[in-house]
């Protein structure tokens, strides 16, 4: 049992302390770590996220990483509603470019049937996609710059992704969760002079870009807090199956949009930027020069965008039109059998995969021939970069942790699937 006895550092009269009697009293104060955790529920985690961390006064010195907050059976869901009925349940994965979800699940389902899209439908998906892209990434250079203080910065990016959330609202009524494709085709075509105000949001964006390229590139608090911090080089990113941006920041020159073409990605001209340090900084940079590239894709797609059919004529996916389900009655039981069953999908499996914004995205399916996934399993990149947090930030101080953090762009929806 440990003595009560009077201390002897000096403490003020009448105090005492518990302590062993063979502890040396001078070494009290000789170790100052403590554990702490970060989050799951703190300004500076992207989503409810946990990080344990063992710091040495600023500097951790072990940590570990722990999610599962918001766990929602994304994939046991895939395989208890129809087909027609998941689409919704996209949205909810990466819900800042909910989209490009939509899109890459359309075309996997599409591939286990072997659905032909109308091209205008295909040009209206990589617009989708492209505008997907440029929104997640305003949210995730901006948001990083508020956690480091930048907070006027993040308001420039704000103003133009609203902007492109009202052109999002004009193709599908809806701003957020957009459940925005169908299979075979997409649920509305593009409004009269949606391409014309789409080139004028470009053109005001690139603008846009360029100022926010002066106000923070090269400024000096910024350079200094992200600058060498968050490393993960390209050996760690290749051990920790990075994809995306963050890949790409450390000198790993992957784009599935150009080394597994699909849609016409083709027959569209764009760089893909890849810098080589796989820091903050690095991270950054990679973001704001894709953003620029995005633009050009819109620009192109809205020049190359002809008029046309926006769904599969295969009438296994198509749902009848209105005057049809009003005046037949085949249409009607079709209509009603097409939302309370389903359509049956042939036995088979497919992976389909893109290059969402923040890495590979994919979705693999198995059927049984029924109108219900009988294997559904997601690749959300979110899962992978989580992982690399921990040894990302060994060593570094608790506030470079927060940069690091929201350079790799969690989003707690598609981690916790």
């Amino acid at each position: 049992m440990a003595e009560s006895k009077q201390n002897d550092l000096n403490y003020p009269s009448g105090i005492t302390i518990e302590r062993d009697p063979h502890h040396d009293p001078d070494d009290l104060w000789d170790d100052s770590r403590v554990i702490v955790n970060i989050g799951p529920t703190h300004p500076a985690m992207h989503g409810a996220l946990r990080m344990a961390a063992k710091l040495n006064g600023e500097t951790i010195e072990k940590s570990y990483c722990e999610f599962g907050f918001t766990h929602r059976a994304k994939e046991k869901l895939g395989e208890n509603r129809t087909y027609h009925q998941f689409v919704v349940y996209t949205d909810r994965l990466n819900y800042c470019s909910a989209l490009t979800n939509n899109v890459i699940y359309a075309m996997a389902v599409e591939r286990l049937m072997g659905v032909d899209v109308p091209d205008r439908a295909i040009w209206l998906r990589m617009i989708c996609c492209e505008l997907s892209r440029i929104i997640d990434h305003l949210i995730c250079v901006g948001i990083n710059a508020v956690d480091l203080g930048a907070f006027s910065y993040f308001l420039y990016g704000f103003h133009q992704r609203e902007e492109a959330y009202t052109l999002i609202e004009k193709l599908s009524g809806a701003r957020l969760t957009t459940s925005y494709t169908r299979i075979g085709g997409l649920m509305y075509d593009a409004p009269e002079g949606f391409e014309k105000e789409l080139k004028a949001w470009v053109t005001k964006t690139r603008a846009v870009i360029d100022e926010m390229d002066k106000l923070l590139t090269t400024n000096k608090i910024w350079r200094n807090r992200t600058v060498g911090v968050g490393v993960f080089n390209k050996e760690d990113c290749l051990k920790y199956s990075f994809t995306g941006p963050n890949a790409r920041a450390a000198g790993v020159d992957i784009d599935l949009r150009r080394d597994q073409p699909m849609m016409f990605y083709k027959d569209v001209e764009f760089d893909v930027p890849v810098a080589q340090n796989g820091d903050v900084y690095d991270r950054y940079l990679v973001r704001v020069a894709e953003i620029r590239q995005s633009l050009n894709i819109l620009a192109q797609c809205a020049d190359k965008m002809k008029r046309g059919p926006i769904w599969s004529s295969d009438k296994r996916v198509r749902i009848p039109d209105k005057d049809v389900i009003h005046n037949t009655m085949e249409g009607m039981i079709y209509h009603f059998k097409f939302f309370m069953t389903g359509f049956d999908v042939p036995e088979g499996e497919a992976y389909t995969s893109f290059e969402a914004t923040n890495g590979e995205m994919g979705f693999y399916i198995v059927s049984k021939g029924s109108p219900r996934a009988h294997r559904m399993r997601i690749r959300g990149p979110s899962v992978w970069h989580y992982q690399g947090l921990t040894p990302m930030v060994q060593g570094e101080k608790l506030a470079d942790m927060v940069a690091a953090l929201g350079s790799i762009n969690i989003i707690a929806g598609e981690l916790d699937r």
